[in-house]
């Protein structure tokens, strides 16, 4: 007996390696951050890929505001791209299509395996049917554009609900918003140093235009212009981090204004709740002002950790783990957080289900399982294919690059 899987949303991380934290709220301001690992930043990363799985176990609309975890990853992905952006702007951005792509192909090879398997044939489906749907198939290759897939497959009745294709490849949306996200990054850097308030708002002011429906534009132009314009606040917040802009405003008058701004978001959704109520992916407007708000607030009290202090430091070989293999968990987490079901439901078959009182047990504490279930599933996949994000990032392969090595080492030499 399966149980109801959460469907993608717009939750996702941000490749590369964090930058470092920001300036004192009293430091010079104009002084751009110095390059280098901030365990702090990490550490946020780390919490929003937890947060990500979470809520795809779950459903539960409300970790959206709890923690809005796809805007703090942009943010981060911002800051890093920020501080690439030194050198010249071709390499930094063949680079980062270098480090993505790979870790996208092979599990877009995975999910077009059991989507082909499964009877789908992109040329007779109704919803990308034709030319332009063979056409739109490159976007597993390039994604320009959201690769396309089937919102129904198999029978209900089958090992997987017959939703699991929207759920394992919804989330390669993220990859196609980051990637022009880079691509637009030189312009929007520029931009920023040339006018940097009027950069930094105007993503939430085109949220407040394309994002309420006073401006609607279909297809997937739409949906790429909403994603950039609702996370584009985000991004652009990290390069306020990045180069020292968010240290010139004091701390007061930064944490009154995300105060406002994140009272915005909640009185909007208030008036514009989804299908799924209070969540703010079905909200845009609510998701960009909250996000943006609240990326401030976490910034503005950036502390610059080079280790991880007190009891944090247990966490530091899986903060440190998930960093190293972001990209390979978020692509992966929702077919794995799938395939729990058909495991747990071998327990059906023991002999002691048929006393009613094991199996109600087993329904009662589903969700349970599957959340047990689900991070050593994570594991596996990190050692099965996480070693493809070294390769593209040019390093040695590694199976579980947790920092102990290197740590060790480290230790020996002092």
């Amino acid at each position: 007996m399966s149980r109801h899987v959460s469907a993608a949303s717009t939750d996702a991380p941000a490749t590369g390696a964090p930058a470092t934290g920001a300036p004192a709220p009293d430091a010079p301001a104009t002084t751009p951050m110095k390059p280098g690992r901030d365990r702090y930043l990490d550490l946020l990363r780390s919490l929003a890929l937890v947060r990500v799985v979470v809520y795809h176990l779950f459903g539960w609309g409300w970790l959206t505001i709890a923690f809005p975890s796809m805007g703090v990853m942009f943010a981060l992905a911002g800051s890093l791209m920020a501080r690439s952006l030194k050198r010249p702007a071709g390499g930094v951005i063949r680079g980062r299509m270098r480090r993505l792509l790979p870790p996208m192909w092979v599990f877009g090879a995975a999910a077009l395996f059991l989507l082909f398997a499964g009877g789908w044939d992109v040329s007779e489906d109704p919803d990308h049917g034709g030319t332009w749907g063979l056409v739109s198939m490159l976007n597993y290759v390039f994604p320009v554009g959201a690769p396309p897939f089937p919102w129904n497959l198999g029978d209900k009745a089958g090992l997987l609900e017959d939703t699991w294709p929207v759920q394992a490849v919804g989330p390669l949306w993220y990859i196609r918003a980051y990637l022009w996200f880079v691509i637009a990054s030189p312009l929007l850097l520029w931009a920023f140093r040339k006018t940097p308030w009027t950069t930094l708002f105007a993503p939430l002011a085109l949220t407040a235009v394309v994002g309420t429906g006073v401006l609607t534009i279909p297809g997937e132009t739409g949906n790429t212009i909403s994603d950039f314009a609702v996370y584009g606040g985000c991004w652009v917040l990290g390069f306020a981090h990045q180069e020292g802009l968010l240290a010139q405003v004091p701390r007061y008058l930064a944490v009154s204004v995300s105060a406002l701004l994140m009272a915005f978001g909640l009185w909007w959704a208030s008036g514009h709740l989804g299908p799924d109520g209070w969540d703010l992916n079905d909200i845009p407007l609510a998701q960009a002002t909250w996000s943006f708000g609240f990326v401030v607030i976490l910034l503005q009290y950036a502390p610059s950790w080079q280790e991880l202090p007190g009891r944090l430091a247990k966490w530091d070989k899986l903060v440190t783990l998930s960093n190293n293999r972001a990209v390979t968990i978020y692509l992966w987490h929702n077919f794995l957080i799938m395939a729990t079901v058909p495991i747990i439901d071998l327990a059906y078959d023991l002999p002691l289900m048929a006393d009613e009182r094991w199996s109600s047990a087993l329904d009662t504490t589903y969700m349970v399982w599957m959340t047990v279930l689900v991070w050593p599933l994570i594991g596996l996949l990190v050692v099965a294919v996480g070693w493809v994000e070294d390769l593209a990032a040019n390093r040695r392969p590694r199976l579980w690059p947790n920092g102990a090595k290197g740590r060790r080492r480290a230790g020996s030499s002092q």
